[in-house]
């Protein structure tokens, strides 16, 4: 973790938590569509569906068990810094909550291809809150400090741990849709991981280097100053 002045530490703490919020508009836009939640939270909504249960609380508690994966993994190697998680996953949760009731039942007019722009626009914001989040360098969110852990142990690159963490949580969501709730993925109504969810893992990462080479310089300077130049 970088270092900062106090002043710079503050901003970007404030950074991450509109990091986290833009994260979760996404998420309220991505559920909207119903064309598909996100990957990364696909496994909460999908648990708040079977236990009638505030998403928001959901995603807290799955998250918050992406941690313990990470403490049972690493042991002694795990960085208790890394336990602000927790607290980070709380705040998110409260976001998700808060932007699912500010955008309500919003819904782009135009059928499928509204439903489909509503998609477009919830990975855009998802993506930019992923760039801002792990741009102030703090601590990652959970499943990618997870990811990150599994990675260590595997002696893997992190993308393709990651590609195969994302997969695997997409794959325990759509088992837990056809058991619990009867529900089949890409063909019944209501359902939360459908093609939308395909096409937020497939173009997040490159809107997140399409965001990176403008605004990362912005956000380093705010947040590190002339440290850049320094180094």
């Amino acid at each position: 973790m970088r270092k900062s002045s106090v002043p710079q530490w503050g901003i970007r703490v404030v950074f991450y938590c509109i990091a986290l919020f833009f994260m979760a508009l996404g998420v309220a836009f991505s559920a909207n569509s119903d064309l598909g939640i996100s990957p990364v939270n696909s496994l909460p909504y999908v648990i708040s569906d079977i236990v009638k249960m505030q998403p928001g609380t959901c995603v807290t508690i799955v998250f918050c068990s992406y941690i313990l994966v990470q403490i049972i993994l690493l042991r002694r190697e795990f960085n208790p810094v890394n336990l602000f998680q927790i607290v980070f996953s709380t705040i998110f949760g409260y976001f998700v909550n808060f932007t699912k009731w500010m955008v309500g039942d919003f819904l782009l007019p135009g059928g499928y291809i509204g439903r489909l722009a509503m998609q477009c626009i919830g990975t855009v914001f998802i993506a930019f809150g992923v760039f801002l989040y792990l741009d102030v360098e703090l601590v990652p969110m959970p499943m990618e400090g997870m990811t990150m852990a599994i990675a260590k142990k595997v002696g893997k690159p992190f993308p393709t741990v990651k590609t195969v963490v994302d997969c695997t949580v997409v794959a325990i969501g759509v088992i837990l849709s056809i058991v619990c709730l009867h529900l089949i993925p890409f063909k019944d109504a209501g359902v939360r991981i459908r093609e939308g969810t395909i096409l937020a893992a497939l173009v997040t990462g490159k809107v997140i280097e399409i965001m990176r080479k403008p605004l990362s310089p912005i956000v380093k300077r705010i947040c590190f100053g002339d440290q850049e130049n320094r180094e």
